[in-house]
């Protein structure tokens, strides 16, 4: 394996330099292919003076690329994804977080997928979303015209895991980030049109879970199981990257593809290197929100370089980017600026950005404000003030010595803060009625209200459900229906002996159904290197309670039983019924 990625990078390398020599110019549109990786941190490269992981692949893209060293994006999933699809600031798009409908966008935010699909490109997303699980939250309603994934905050097995396909679900079969990379260069083989490919990898995202091969490379070394998943994951992706950019060589399009590589958040967890960034995963601080960022376009008016710490490029940045280098009018809503003219020589040394971070509920903070010289961190303990020209390890706070830069920082971010927030945080809620959707599901983890039970996993994170059901149990969702139409009504839960009764109520209508019979759920194996701190994955069971007419307008849905023992319950689904 190791000859055969070495004989890969030097033809990679050899066929990339050759390319850059090709003088004409192009007349069409170039190819984007956007990498975006989960929960890895700035240090987790060899091109950034990690000695333990291999990424030759990345190493040598950096090699090839601009490098951006100081590029930011938000501390945690979701905010990230929806600033980079907009080039705004995640809370004007509606995101605030990462569950409970947090993570969704609203859905009349206009991505760069549809912009780029409105100048003739195909459009697909290979990976996760985050950004919204039902239509037209989904990446199908929000530009892109072919969606192989999940659109959950994580998977629960990143082996033959349960995936979808545009709107169908599907079974699949070896390991997830191997099947997006594969799904993603079928993509990029079709003919025709210029594409938009963004593959979005979730790995080294937990649960911590990779093929042998991989883990034992770094097992061997001394590392702790955690690091040595990790580290396996992202030597994984490394091999996986290294496939997307042979694909894009066997075509001749390496010249004519901007190729832009980043991660999400900082690293999750602090105890592995991350240079001497301060913070991790959900903290403002530069190791929560520094990413490493390439951008590598050999058609582009510039030469491969690493831009120093004079200024700095963010998540709101690449939209307007991508835009400039395609020709396309940049909206007058984005927040980012494109980075073209930071690529070329200019300072942008008026800018600041902003990083919000939810923190249990919503409020000001944990907040940050950067300037190109300065970082002020407001957390629920203390505030602080960093020369990150000096002091980019965060060990000597200013805010002392600095009293009236400090109080003109928080007045900006508060500023920026009342501004984003203006249409409110308030979640879209779920949709029905749309043609061409099947179904639509209703997960726990989705509830408007949840009474007389918990979440499994304590928190009620993706894929979670519920336990310690009573008769007085309770839970609902509100929901809107764009047209009427009709569905069938199904519940997923489990239950051991009973003889009791399971409702479903809408607009309060009872559908209900008796059950005298134990309905298990099936555990599937899980081959993680590590305990995990999510749930367990299970094979669940569904009730059919009838169907429905849902008409047009506002709706509330809520589930309950009486005389059920053990219950648990995982999600609603609601399966269009077609015109005889």
């Amino acid at each position: 394996m190791n000859n055969f990625r070495i004989l890969c990078l030097c033809l990679l390398s050899l066929l990339f330099s050759v390319s850059c020599t090709i003088d004409e110019p192009s007349t069409h549109k170039p190819n984007v292919l956007l990498i975006l990786i989960d929960d890895a941190g700035w240090g987790d490269y060899g091109f950034h003076g990690n000695e333990l992981v291999q990424t030759p692949v990345l190493d040598l893209l950096a090699r090839q690329s601009v490098e951006i060293e100081r590029f930011y994006v938000s501390p945690v999933c979701a905010p990230t994804r929806a600033s980079i699809l907009t080039g705004r600031n995640h809370l004007n798009t509606g995101t605030t977080w990462v569950t409970h409908r947090k993570e969704v966008m609203r859905s009349e935010e206009h991505t760069i997928a549809e912009i780029l699909k409105d100048e003739g490109y195909r459009t697909g997303l290979f990976g996760k979303w985050h950004n919204g699980r039902q239509y037209p939250n989904d990446p199908n309603g929000q530009g892109f015209d072919r969606f192989y994934g999940f659109k959950e905050g994580h998977l629960n097995n990143y082996f033959d895991a349960s995936l979808s396909y545009n709107q169908e679900n599907i079974s699949s079969v070896g390991y997830v980030p191997d099947l997006i990379t594969d799904s993603a260069i079928a993509f990029m083989n079709e003919a025709s049109a210029p594409f938009f490919a963004m593959i979005t990898f979730n790995t080294p995202h937990s649960p911590f879970q990779v093929p042998d091969a991989y883990f034992e490379k770094y097992q061997e070394m001394g590392l702790s199981d955690k690091n040595a998943c990790i580290y396996g994951m992202m030597e994984n992706v490394d091999d996986n990257i290294g496939k997307l950019l042979q694909t894009l060589e066997e075509h001749d399009q390496s010249k004519e593809t901007i190729v832009m590589f980043l991660s999400d958040n900082g690293p999750n967890g602090s105890d592995r290197y991350n240079g001497v960034l301060k913070g991790q995963k959900g903290q403002v601080d530069e190791g929560g929100v520094r990413s490493a960022f390439l951008l590598r376009y050999p058609a582009g008016d510039w030469s491969s370089k690493r831009i120093s710490k004079n200024t700095f490029g963010a998540h709101i940045d690449i939209l307007p980017t991508i835009l400039e280098l395609t020709g396309i009018s940049i909206p007058e809503d984005v927040d980012g600026r494109s980075m073209v003219s930071m690529i070329k020589g200019a300072v942008d040394d008026d800018r600041f950005f902003y990083t919000h971070q939810y923190s249990g509920k919503f409020d000001t903070i944990p907040g940050a404000i950067r300037s190109q010289q300065y970082l002020l961190t407001v957390t629920l303990t203390d505030t602080a003030l960093y020369d990150l020209y000096q002091d980019e390890a965060q060990q000597e706070d200013l805010s002392s010595e600095n009293p009236e830069l400090v109080n003109e920082y928080l007045n900006k971010y508060e500023d920026w803060f009342i501004k984003t927030t203006s249409k409110g945080i308030d979640p879209e809620l779920i949709q029905t009625g749309h043609e061409g959707i099947p179904m639509i599901d209703f997960p726990v983890q989705e509830a408007n209200q949840i009474l007389k039970a918990r979440y499994k996993g304590g928190f009620g994170w993706a894929n979670d459900y519920l336990v310690d059901w009573e008769d007085e149990s309770l839970v609902s969702w509100n929901f809107m229906s764009t047209q009427s139409q009709k569905y069938q009504l199904e519940v997923f839960l489990s239950c051991s002996d009973s003889q009791g009764l399971l409702s479903l109520v809408i607009d309060g209508f009872p559908y209900s159904t008796h059950i005298n019979l134990a309905i298990p759920k099936r555990l599937i194996v899980s081959p993680d290197r590590v305990v995990r701190g999510e749930v367990y994955e299970f094979k669940w069971r569904s009730v059919l309670l009838g169907a429905i007419e849902i008409p047009s307008g506002n709706h509330r849905m809520y589930l309950k039983s009486s005389g059920l023992n053990e219950v648990e319950l995982k999600s609603v689904r609601l399966s269009l019924i077609a015109a005889p």
